[in-house]
């Protein structure tokens, strides 16, 4: 790097844009004074490779000097995490494992059978890789994480902007485009990078109680086989249990169709309610160390760009967990209520899962992180003790019936609460009742024929009018016909 940043020279000179060098040595490997890509992909939480790097920072810079598509690379996300994916071992599944899978998910849906009122969804059972669970997937991810990703791309490009010398903007020149870039490829890596963990994490399309894959059922051997390690018991029995759970999930998204969109929708909607904490940004950027990249990997890990929450996002958290804890108590109780008679060890599996789902991994609190939002069933212990107490109430038609319609789903309250949840909604429906009993008279003219038969029964009574004098008028506020303007006799 040159000695003076207003004027630098590439050597023959000619005056160059001082961050256009800066960025271009950067993302070209060429490296510059105390800082170099095996400090930035540290500080981002990258692997240490140095063909990873050469390839990946190659690519960033390609990307960063073409225009992008929006505030955040998508496309790099994409590769990175398919990356990240194949960075530990991910064979390709084998033809054996996707007929295991296959009868796995077979048997499933037939001991699901008898304790549901939901109908099978007759979907073919697919044994994924990691990769492939990375492409089935980054959809939905991208659906849920764009509102952030867009919220912090924009405020990282703008607190670089204000942060830089009055004389260095008007020297920008051609790297302009990089810098609007920069935030959504840091953000674009970031993201990659936490979905490529996950992939080495979940069991199976549904494993974090979201429809990640839709009319999809399918199940990750490998994983499968990890998630297996130390706990002693048959590999066999692990499959099933996990299958039937996977069965249990696609059953209740396929064969309720609104709750697919219901809950992707309230995170979408927590997501957008979410500002980032700008004056963060702009003090991370002001104070930006580039021989301490352990600090920039702090303050990206522990989220420190979003704020405290507002009510409103307390209220739509709130909502968001509740239907989780719904879902996952749900296939939480079928799943036990299927294996508990065929599966010895279905006990122990699921008290297992409960603690997996509860705590969740390393993965899941980096996701959690970096946008803000945590995806686990905090509330999943009750959930099932309430989808279980209407069991007993209701039987399982009356159980599975809450699912016609999202208005009929318990609220937090109820989890808080299960046996009083039908009194509670027995109220409510007697309340409705009563709003409709009346509609349906108003709706009929019952209100409109009351005072009439009333003047009915005063006249047959007294032979009154209204106004006392006992005449006839017709109903209509007439003499009748014969008396107007006639003389007696």
């Amino acid at each position: 790097m040159t000695s003076n940043p207003l004027n630098p020279s590439n050597g023959d000179d000619t005056p160059k844009d001082p961050l256009t060098e800066m960025l271009q040595n950067l993302m070209g490997g060429k490296g510059m004074e105390n800082f170099d890509p095996a400090e930035l992909a540290k500080a981002a939480g990258l692997p240490n490779d140095p063909n990873l790097l050469a390839q990946m920072f190659s690519q960033v810079q390609a990307m960063m000097s073409a225009p992008s598509e929006g505030p955040v690379n998508w496309t790099l996300a994409h590769d990175n995490a398919r990356r990240v994916a194949a960075a530990s071992s991910d064979p390709s599944v084998t033809s054996q494992q996707s007929r295991d899978v296959d009868e796995a998910l077979r048997l499933a849906e037939l001991w699901l059978d008898p304790v549901t009122d939901l109908p099978a969804t007759g979907l073919i059972g697919r044994a994924w890789s990691r990769a492939e669970w990375v492409e089935a997937t980054l959809p939905t991810w991208k659906r849920l994480t764009e509102p952030v990703a867009n919220s912090i791309a924009n405020a990282l490009s703008s607190a670089m902007t204000e942060q830089m010398p009055e004389e260095m903007k008007s020297m920008m020149g051609g790297a302009s485009s990089m810098l609007q870039n920069m935030g959504g490829a840091i953000f674009g890596m970031q993201l990659g990078q936490a979905i490529g963990a996950l992939s080495a994490d979940v069991v199976s399309s549904t494993d974090i109680g979201v429809p990640l894959a839709d009319l999809e059922m399918a199940l990750l051997p490998a994983n499968v086989a990890a998630f297996g390690e130390g706990l002693s018991l048959a590999e066999n029995d692990i499959l099933l249990f996990l299958a039937v759970r996977e069965a249990a999930h696609a059953r209740l998204f396929v064969q309720v169709p609104w709750l697919r969109g219901h809950l992707l929708g309230a995170i979408e909607a927590y997501a957008r309610g979410i500002h980032i904490d700008t004056s963060r940004i702009e003090e991370l950027a002001r104070d930006l160390d580039p021989s301490n990249p352990e600090g920039i990997q702090e303050a990206l890990s522990q989220g420190v760009f979003m704020p405290q929450r507002t009510p409103a996002q307390e209220q739509a958290l709130e909502k968001l967990e509740t239907a989780l804890a719904l879902v996952e108590g749900w296939v939480d109780e079928l799943t036990a209520a299927a294996t508990e008679q065929v599966l010895p060890s279905a006990g122990a599996l699921r008290e297992t899962v409960r603690r997996r789902r509860a705590t969740g991994g390393p993965a899941e609190h980096a996701f959690a992180s970096l946008v803000g939002l945590e995806l686990r069933p905090r509330r999943l212990r009750d959930a099932a003790t309430l989808w279980a107490t209407l069991k007993e109430e209701r039987g399982i038609d009356g159980r599975d019936a809450i699912w016609q319609h999202p208005d009929l789903l318990p609220t937090a309250q109820d989890l808080d609460d299960p046996k009083g949840f039908s009194g509670r909604r027995k109220l409510a429906e007697a309340s409705d009742s009563e709003v409709d009993d009346a509609l349906q008279k108003l709706l009929n003219g019952g209100f409109d024929a009351a005072p009439a038969a009333g003047a009915e029964r005063e006249s047959s009574a007294g032979g009154q009018s209204e106004d006392g004098t006992g005449k006839d008028d017709g109903g209509d506020g007439l003499p009748d016909e014969g008396q107007a303007g006639q003389p007696k006799g």
